[in-house]
């Protein structure tokens, strides 16, 4: 976890000359930056230290006055944001980011330390979040259709095709015994960009300068030229423009504006990257941040980091190799014509002496060091929502603290903490708070076992935000948004699958609200294909019931009445569909067929059912594949045995059959899923009919056939393809007495080496602890 920038740190000691001391003369401090640039902020710090403002003026929207203080707070650790959303609508919100070496931070960190006043200038977020207005309007075409980017004009007018390596090396790199000539020099080259391209695309930027202008006036007019501003460069000429108070309220009259709430959040480097989508991002912040904070030798420092990183992970990094690849970063700054070896160079060292040429590891490298994973902390005194604090004191009370680096989480729920952990990452869940995602768990733990990634990301923040209107806790404002689902629910699978949030989430007070929905929808609902799919949900949930303790009684009685009601409509729904409406079928089949046995015995209708599949197995009008897929499901639950499975199947594959439905029955019965290559493979009666049925295809239809076919097929495990391959390949051969296989099918396999067989005896005897016959 980065620290608080340190009142006076070595990485950031200014080194500044006498001469540099007093040359502002009756005008303010105007110190133009990049947002989150470790020179500019070590820059920043120098000027404050020889000029001593009275007052520091930042780039920020103005409410967050009121919140400067726990900028100094001991228990605030940048990364961090103000975070703005509106009051009524908390889900339109801006994020104003800052990190240890944002020049932002910096200045505010200084003048809290030293007792200067901090301001933020920026036009209030209350107009920021309004509504769209045409003096808004940032969509006009500059320069050949494009917003210019400040930054890489200049880079291209200096030669360079690379912004971010100019930036690096006249700014990061970049050490001066005058801090005040950067920013007079970055200052006239924006003002000859400003002059060129005018607002350059940003035309918004001029109503915020207008707002920033009338900020600087009051603040000169309180403390006279003893300000200081830290701005982005791109807006300082504009502060040094000639207007008058009564043109830049002009600009500023009429715009929207809504009510807003403000606070500090915690932030997080890998938010801080331009691939995040944030608009100032940089390339890389962790990189960023080591060079502001490594107090000399930066290149010997990272190297050193990186190899720690390497050997944690058992990849090998010697003390040789650090050496070694800060020789060869060297030298590339030196034939690249850099002050200082640089990201690139650092990382091309990386790459050939440390990661030996592989990209892999220093794949790793880039995540954790270059991005990183770094997430900011506020004091518990920051402004909240009342959901937010209920939220911050069971992440305490149940050990589960906010990560940004997701890792997964197994839970136990047999254990208290654990139960109350997952009720309460499923509350959050259903209030649309996706801190946690439920992953695949451990094999063979049964419903007693949840595993959950979880990942904290600042969004979060404006999620609870949103939340908060449904409660004050998130036990009653997951509660509350229960009831109203279920009043809002037009499906049968929705209030089921409400009902199954309820009960993971331990909301025993929705619960009632959830049965009577319940209850009065599946009593009108009359589509077949309805219930199948409402089903599923309420086995799972009688389940969990019963692992959690949960009184369900009420669950099963309607799961009951479902149940009855499918074994009853389902035959008739299954006559006439089309390909599609079969394949959509065959899923509902499945998934009853999966509910049915996680019911209790009192709901399950066992016998019903497989009346059901026999029926279905059997009736000509019920398209093939599901005929094949009810054939299936009675053989594996031993409902019939293969020498019923058999005449069904060789009925299927018929000649007078249609190719297209067999092919069909085919995929019902064997397809991918179901494990039906393995029945093939050890039923080789099975494969022979197929074969059979196969080779009989006539040749206009079998183009026909193949492509339902080559689905079935493709669905099986790469080995069980293999088997089945050489099993035909092979082809029919008799049994070991030459007679065929019974029903006149000859089997796949080569005649039986009883010799062979016989070899295993012994230790078959073993391992079952039986005696050898005499």
């Amino acid at each position: 976890m980065t620290s608080a920038a340190p009142k006076t740190s070595p990485a950031a000691a200014p080194r500044t000359s006498p001469s540099a001391a007093g040359r502002r003369r009756g005008r303010p401090l105007l110190l133009g930056v990049r947002h989150h640039g470790p020179g500019s902020a070590r820059a920043v710090l120098a000027a404050l230290e020889v000029e001593k403002p009275a007052v520091v003026l930042v780039e920020g929207p103005a409410e967050a006055d009121a919140l400067v203080a726990l900028a100094g707070d001991e228990a605030m650790r940048p990364p961090v944001a103000l975070l703005a959303h509106a009051v009524d609508d908390p889900g339109r919100a801006a994020f104003w980011p800052m990190a240890e070496f944002s020049p932002e931070w910096v200045a505010i960190r200084w003048a809290l330390d030293r007792g200067a006043a901090v301001r933020f200038i920026d036009l209030p977020a209350a107009h920021t979040l309004a509504a769209a207005d045409p003096t808004w309007d940032d969509s006009e075409e500059v320069d050949g259709g494009h917003r210019i980017d400040p930054l890489a004009e200049l880079a291209r007018i200096a030669g360079h095709e690379d912004a971010e390596q100019w930036w690096e090396d006249v700014v990061e790199l970049r050490g001066d015994d005058d801090p005040i000539a950067p920013f007079e020099a970055l200052a006239e080259a924006m003002g000859a960009l400003r002059e060129a391209y005018g607002h350059g695309g940003h035309l918004r930027d001029l109503v915020r300068e207008a707002y920033m202008r009338l900020q600087l006036r009051a603040a000169r007019k309180e403390f006279g030229d003893e300000v200081a501003v830290v701005c982005g460069a791109w807006h300082v000429p504009a502060l040094t423009r000639k207007t008058t108070v009564a043109a830049d309220r002009a600009l500023l009259k009429g715009l929207p504006k809504v009510k807003t709430e403000l606070t500090w959040v915690p932030w997080t480097h890998r938010r801080l990257a331009r691939r995040s989508g944030y608009g100032a991002g940089i390339e890389a912040p962790g990189w960023y941040g080591h060079l502001f904070t490594a107090p000399d030798r930066p290149v010997e420092r990272w190297m050193a980091k990186v190899a720690g990183l390497l050997r944690a992970e058992d990849h090998q990094a010697s003390t040789a190799h650090v050496i070694e690849a800060v020789r060869l970063a060297e030298t590339l700054a030196a034939l690249r014509g850099r002050p200082l070896p640089g990201l690139d160079e650092t990382t091309d060292a990386v790459r050939a002496v440390l990661c030996e040429g592989s990209d892999v590891p220093l794949d790793l490298v880039r995540d954790r060091l270059v991005v990183g994973d770094v997430l900011g902390e506020v004091p518990a005194g920051a402004p909240a929502v009342p959901l937010q604090r209920d939220l911050s004191r069971l992440q305490r009370s149940l050990r589960l603290k906010p990560e940004a680096q997701q890792r997964e989480l197994d839970l136990d729920l047999r254990k208290d903490t654990d139960g109350a952990r997952s009720r309460l990452l499923h509350r959050l869940r259903l209030l649309g708070v996706d801190w946690g995602t439920p992953a695949p768990g451990r094999a063979g733990t049964g419903t007693f076992r949840e595993t959950w990634r979880l990942g904290w990301e600042p969004e979060l923040h404006v999620q609870v935000a949103e939340a908060g209107v449904w409660g004050t806790t998130v036990e009653a404002a997951a509660t509350a948004k229960a009831e109203s689902r279920a009043a809002a629910a037009t499906t049968l699978a929705d209030i089921t699958a409400l009902a199954e949030q309820c009960l993971l989430a331990g909301l025993a007070d929705a619960l009632p609200v959830v049965m009577r929905a319940l209850a009065d929808r599946a009593a009108l609902d009359t589509d077949v294909t309805h219930l199948a799919q409402a089903l599923p949900a309420l086995a799972r949930s009688l389940r969990y019931g019963d692992v959690r303790g949960t009184d369900t009684a009420a669950l099963a009685e309607v799961a009951a009445g479902l149940a009855e009601r499918i074994c009853v409509g389902l035959p008739p729904a299954c006559t006439g569909l089309d390909a599609d409406a079969a394949a959509a079928m065959r899923d509902r089949i499945d998934e009853v067929h999966q509910a049915l046995a996680l019911l209790p015995d009192t709901a399950r209708p066992a016998d019903r059912w497989t009346g059901v599949l026999h029926a279905l197995a059997g009736r000509d009008r019920v398209p093939g594949v599901l005929r094949g897929r009810a054939t299936r499901l009675l053989l594996d639950e031993g409902r019939i045995g293969e020498d019923e499975a058999g005449p069904l199947m060789s009925r299927a594959l018929s000649p007078g059959a249609p190719p297209q439905d067999a092919a069909a029955w085919i995929e019902g019965f064997a397809g991918g899923a179901s494990g039906g290559g393995l029945l093939l493979v050890h039923d080789e009666r099975l494969l022979g009919l197929v074969d059979t049925w196969l080779t009989s295809v006539p040749a206009a239809a079998f183009t026909d056939v193949l492509p339902l076919l080559r689905r079935t097929f493709s669905g099986y495990e790469p080995g069980v393809r293999r088997t089945l391959g050489e099993l035909v390949a092979r082809g029919p051969k008799a049994d070991g007495a030459g007679r065929a296989a019974p029903g006149g099918v000859p089997g796949f396999a080569t005649a039986l080496d009883r010799e062979r067989a016989d070899g295993v005896l012994p230790l078959l005897h073993l391992i079952l602890g039986t005696e050898a016959a005499v």
